[in-house]
């Protein structure tokens, strides 16, 4: 009876958004001055990796990877730019803060597993590095988050969150089903403005590490031989057993970044990227313009916060990911300055 009472209360809501186009790409919804991209289900996924202002490469099949509305939760708060208005978006465009965290330490990191897209929460210390990560971030505005759809990510993104001066709650969108958009819907704009929106994307998983996920590294390097494993595990183009290589990994990563994020960091917004090793390294490559060689050598501790800041359609990295502090991590800009002399006004 209460159950019946309720599927016939929610049936009577008013809805606030409007559905706004509906064309190959995606559907189009507009809530209030948000409008939202969620992308229809596809067989196969094509796209191009490419440097930033270096040249265009041609498009590159994900070998088997699928993106369907079943797999992703993908959300793009604004619409999608053209690549028309891109330039003078950039023109625009003001400062813009981007943190890039890696989760903070997994069960099966802890026992030494090949992981991949295996979805395991963190260990008691990676819980403890979250919330270290999110002290260290606590006086730099974020006003996106972006997660994989793993969830030692998803709690590396909310337990920073907590400790966050401005105190935004984070609510992570859900584009599953119709419904599961409708019932997760709020309807106060007083709400909505002390929230932060949480997008999680599959392509900003780890790399998927085919028939080695799930063994021991010490054991697998053992059976296979130390080279080998090594091959597989830090060469950019040979994948291990049916599984991805970096390259594989930094083609839907990168293409997420510059489809989906950067154009809200070309609008302003600061946003919180928290996701793995591999697709964290991807989007640095992109970011940072190194070459294959140099980002296999390329290593991220667990939980240590990386800022860079977007200003005139450059990225320029402000944080050392080694450094035990605030005071040591990040070199403000004066923006980033005053917004946390804002805070110590509005907070003290």
């Amino acid at each position: 009876m209460a159950c019946s009472a309720f599927h016939q209360n929610t049936g009577t809501l008013q809805y606030h958004h409007q559905l706004r186009q509906v064309s190959s790409s995606g559907i189009n919804i507009e809530c209030g001055n948000v409008s939202m991209k969620f992308p229809l289900k596809v067989s196969k996924l094509e796209i191009g990796l490419s440097r930033r202002g270096a040249y265009t490469g041609s498009e590159r099949s994900l070998r088997g990877i699928k993106a369907s509305s079943s797999q992703t939760s993908v959300v793009d708060p604004v619409s999608s730019q053209s690549n028309e208005g891109t330039n003078d978006l950039r023109k625009k465009s003001s400062e813009a803060a981007l943190i890039l965290i890696r989760h903070g330490e997994s069960l099966w990191n802890e026992k030494n597993l090949f992981t991949g897209c295996v979805d395991v929460p963190l260990t008691k210390k990676g819980v403890e590095e979250a919330i270290e990560a999110g002290k260290r971030i606590s006086n730099i505005p974020v006003d996106m988050i972006y997660t994989s759809a793993l969830i030692r990510a998803q709690m590396t993104a909310m337990l920073a969150m907590t400790q966050h001066r401005r105190k935004k709650v984070p609510i992570i969108m859900h584009n599953e089903n119709e419904q599961a958009r409708s019932w997760s819907q709020v309807f106060s704009d007083d709400t909505m403005k002390q929230s932060i929106p949480v997008i999680t994307a599959w392509q900003l998983n780890e790399r998927m590490y085919g028939e080695l996920q799930g063994l021991n590294k010490q054991e697998t390097a053992e059976r296979y031989g130390n080279d080998k494993v090594h091959e597989w595990r830090r060469s950019y183009d040979i994948p291990p057993p049916n599984g991805e290589s970096l390259e594989m990994c930094a083609e839907r990563a990168v293409a997420y970044f510059r489809d989906y994020i950067e154009p809200q960091l070309q609008s302003g917004r600061n946003v919180m990227i928290a996701a793995h090793g591999n697709s964290l390294r991807s989007i640095i490559m992109y970011l940072d313009e190194l070459t294959s060689q140099e980002v296999v050598s390329l290593e991220l501790s667990t939980g240590i916060p990386m800022l860079y800041i977007f200003k005139e359609g450059r990225f320029v990295r402000r944080g050392s990911p080694v450094a035990p502090s605030e005071a040591g991590v990040y070199a403000y800009t004066r923006t980033l300055a005053q917004y946390r002399q804002k805070l110590d006004d509005m907070l003290n």
